[in-house]
């Protein structure tokens, strides 16, 4: 089986390697299609392009857009998108820009538990300019208010813990409208990590569908061996497709390195069942 990774960040989002060193990592591990889905960002594509070239290895371009959707924040994956199209451009920089407000009002309230310079730390943690709780989650354990990412989100910037912001993101109509406008497919990332509900999951995939969106992560990093066959079953019953990526962000922080997907359940109709570059590799 071909092994396709759809879920990837470098450092241009919260990802400890440049575009072109994750694509070699990519194919070292053996992955033949991967895409690139930086949070709200496409400007590290281009070089993974290239990259792609060089080392033989068919490069998605993707995103993952921050959705807020009933008073929760979910991610939405862009992928096989024109990265230049206008719309999705201007949206995404509308998302980059409300990052910076949000990262100056976690500073703000770590400093009122007495932990100074977390903006400057955050920014020190990021190469490319994105700014992430990923890159605070950084900050704290380098400067030992935490041991390791687990024990992070555990005592800050969760929902109830120091650090926590409420943030207005993109609405999931928009997120939906960009990427269609650029000619992608949308694709719900990691649905297993919204504690949903039943109900709840069910009205998100039914809107999501009726919007135009395409796609689930069914095999996910972040999924429980257990999870695959449950979001296969929702995947078929809602008649989207199913997709799968390890979300990989670098070694030391990622639930999964690439190359170790498991195949889709054989129920599953996978996004890429379509793809001619896809149709290719498995020629």
């Amino acid at each position: 089986m071909i092994k396709v990774d759809l879920h990837s960040h470098s450092t241009v989002s919260d990802g400890l390697m440049t575009p072109r060193e994750l694509v070699r990592h990519a194919a070292a591990q053996g992955v033949q299609v991967l895409a690139l889905t930086d949070h709200d960002d496409v400007a590290g594509i281009g070089e993974a392009r290239e990259a792609a070239a060089q080392a033989g290895l068919t490069l998605i371009a993707g995103t993952e857009i921050s959705v807020s959707w009933r008073n929760r924040t979910l991610h939405i994956l862009g992928l096989r998108i024109d990265p230049e199209h206008p719309a999705l451009q201007q949206g995404l920089a509308r998302i980059r820009e409300s990052r910076l407000v949000r990262a100056q009002r976690i500073a703000e309230e770590l400093a009122k538990i007495g932990i100074a310079d977390s903006l400057e730390g955050a920014r020190a943690q990021t190469a490319e300019g994105i700014i992430s709780r990923t890159h605070f989650a950084r900050f704290l354990i380098a400067n030992g208010h935490a041991k390791d990412m687990k024990s992070v989100f555990k005592r800050y910037l969760v929902k109830g813990k120091p650090g926590y912001v409420q943030h207005a993101w993109a609405s999931l109509e928009e997120a939906v409208a960009w990427i269609l406008a650029a000619g992608g497919v949308a694709v719900i990332a990691h649905p297993g990590r919204y504690d949903l509900g039943k109900t709840l999951m069910g009205d998100l995939l039914a809107e999501f569908k009726q919007l135009g969106g395409a796609g689930m992560e069914v095999v996910s990093g972040s999924h429980h061996p257990d999870q695959y066959g449950q979001y296969a079953l929702l995947a078929r019953q809602f008649g989207l497709r199913a997709s799968r990526g390890s979300d990989y962000h670098g070694p030391g922080h990622s639930y999964m390195d690439m190359g170790r997907l498991p195949d889709l359940p054989s129920q599953c109709e996978p996004v890429w069942h379509d793809w001619q570059e896809v149709l290719a590799r498995a020629a």
